[in-house]
C-alpha cells in the first residue's frame, strides 16, 4: 500500500508539516490485533525541535543544516471512548514505564482524537470516533535477544530495575496505593484501575470480578464459573494476598508489599530486542547512557531488550510473571537472572501458586474476549487446584 498523507490533528500534535512532500503515513509490514498501525516518515529543518523524537538525514549521516528525517509510530482506531480511553492508557502506560526505566519502551508523544475540529476537552465530552497514539519509533528485529545475559541492556535487567522502584505517589492520598491514574486496556478488555491500598482489595475486585462480568457480558452468564470465581476471590485471595501475609515468611518476620509499575501484557509477542530510533536515526547518546550507563555489553548501536503494547498498573512485581509463564518464551535462565535482582516475595513457599493465581486473569480475559472452552477449561483447573490448598471455609492465611 503506497504511504498517505498525515492526518491534520497528528501533524498538528507532532508540529509536523501537513505537506503531503514533507510528511507520509505508510502502513506496509506493519499489524496490530486489535488496531490499525503505521509509520510516519517526515522532513523536517534540520535541528527544529519536534515532540521529543529524533531524526537523521536523507544520506543516513549527521544532521546538518538542511532537512532531516524523522521516524514516529502510530497507532489509530474508530472506536469512540472505547478507542479514546485505550490510547490514554497506553500513553500512561508507555511514559510510566519509560520514567523508570528510559530506553526499555518508546515514550508516547501525543493521542487524541483523529478528527481535526473535534471539541474534546480531554475529558470524552467531543463527539470523535476515531483517535489516535503517536509514539518514537522501535525498529525491532536488531539482533539475538539478551533476555537473561545480566547486561544492563537484557530483559531480566531491565524488568528488574523497573520492579524495583516504588510506583509514584498517589496524588490524592499522598499514599503509594495499587491501581493506575488512568483504565488500561489488556487486549480489547478495558481495566478500570480504581486505587485501593490493599494489593488483596485490588486484585479481587479490579482484575477477577471485572473479568467475571466482562465474561458474562461478552458470552452470556455462566452461574458455575461465577460461583467458581467468587470462591476464589472470597478464599484463595485473601489466603495468598492478604494484608500481613504477602511478603513475611512462616516465623511472621518480613514487610508488606511495596507497589511496583508492571508492563502488565507482557507476554512473548510483546517483548524483542531492537532500538528506539533517535538523532542521527539511532538512539540518542544522552538517552542510552540513562537506560544503560555505556554498559561495555550494549551493542554498539543502541541495541538492547525492549518491550512495549503497555497496559501498566501499580501492582505486586510477581503480577507481572503470571501473563509471562502463560505462554512460554521467557525460559528458565531469564526467571533466574530475574531473580537475582527481584527476590521472590515469601512466603516463598507459595510463589508457584500466586502464579497460578495471577495466570487467573489472564486465561479469565481469553476467554472472555475470544470465548470457547479452552480458556475457561483452564482457568477452572487453576481455580479447582487452588481450592484443594486454599478453599476450605474458615481458613487463615497465617
Amino acid at each position: 500500500m503506497p504511504p498517505i498523507p498525515v492526518p491534520a490533528s497528528i501533524c498538528r500534535a507532532l508540529s509536523l508539516s501537513s505537506d503531503p512532500s514533507k510528511s507520509t503515513l505508510s502502513t506496509s509490514g506493519l499489524g496490530s490485533g486489535f488496531t490499525t498501525t503505521g509509520r510516519i516518515h517526515a522532513l523536517v529543518p534540520s535541528g527544529v525541535s519536534s515532540s521529543s523524537a529524533g531524526g537523521r538525514n536523507r544520506e543516513g549521516g549527521p544532521e546538518e543544516d538542511g532537512e532531516e528525517e524523522r521516524l514516529y509510530f502510530v497507532k489509530t482506531l474508530n472506536d469512540g471512548q472505547a478507542a479514546r480511553d485505550m490510547f490514554h492508557g497506553e500513553f500512561e502506560s508507555l511514559n510510566a514505564i519509560a520514567d523508570i526505566v528510559p530506553g526499555i519502551c518508546p515514550r508516547a508523544l501525543a493521542w487524541g482524537s483523529l478528527d481535526d475540529d473535534d471539541d474534546d476537552d480531554g475529558n470524552g465530552k467531543g463527539k470523535s470516533k476515531g483517535f489516535f497514539l503517536a509514539t518514537q519509533y522501535l525498529d525491532l528485529g536488531s539482533g539475538r535477544s539478551r533476555l537473561s545475559s545480566g547486561s544492563s541492556s537484557s530483559l531480566s535487567t531491565r524488568l528488574g530495575k523497573l520492579h524495583t522502584t516504588p510506583a509514584p505517589l498517589d496524588l490524592k492520598t499522598g499514599q503509594r496505593r495499587f491501581g493506575f491514574p488512568v483504565p488500561t486496556f489488556c487486549g480489547d478488555t478495558r481495566q478500570p484501575n480504581r486505587f485501593h491500598a490493599s494489593w488483596a482489595d485490588f486484585y479481587a475486585n479490579e482484575r477477577l470480578m471485572m473479568i467475571l462480568l466482562e465474561c458474562e457480558r461478552r458470552n452470556g452468564k455462566e452461574p458455575s464459573l461465577r460461583q467458581l470465581v467468587e470462591r476464589t476471590v472470597r478464599l484463595a485471595v485473601p489466603a495468598l494476598l492478604a494484608d500481613g501475609h504477602l511478603g513475611y515468611d512462616k516465623d511472621g518476620h518480613g514487610t508488606d508489599i511495596i507497589p511496583v509499575v508492571v508492563h502488565g501484557d507482557l507476554w512473548s509477542g510483546n517483548a524483542g530486542r531492537g532500538r528506539i530510533v533517535g538523532h542521527g536515526g539511532r538512539s540518542s547518546n544522552h538517552e542510552r547512557k540513562q537506560a544503560d550507563r555505556a554498559n561495555e555489553d550494549e551493542d554498539e548501536d543502541g541495541i538492547a531488550d525492549v518491550v512495549y503494547d503497555p497496559s501498566a498498573c501499580y501492582a505486586h512485581s510477581e503480577y507481572e510473571l503470571g501473563i509471562m509463564r502463560m505462554f512460554g518464551g521467557f525460559g528458565s535462565a531469564f526467571f533466574d537472572a530475574y531473580h537475582q535482582i527481584v527476590p521472590k516475595t515469601e512466603p516463598v513457599d507459595e510463589y508457584n501458586d500466586r502464579g497460578k493465581l495471577y495466570e487467573l486473569y489472564h486465561y479469565l480475559n481469553h476467554h472472555a474476549i475470544f470465548g470457547g472452552g479452552g480458556y475457561r477449561s483452564e482457568a477452572v483447573s487453576i481455580m479447582q487446584m487452588l481450592f484443594k490448598k486454599y478453599g476450605r471455609e474458615g481458613s487463615s492465611s497465617k
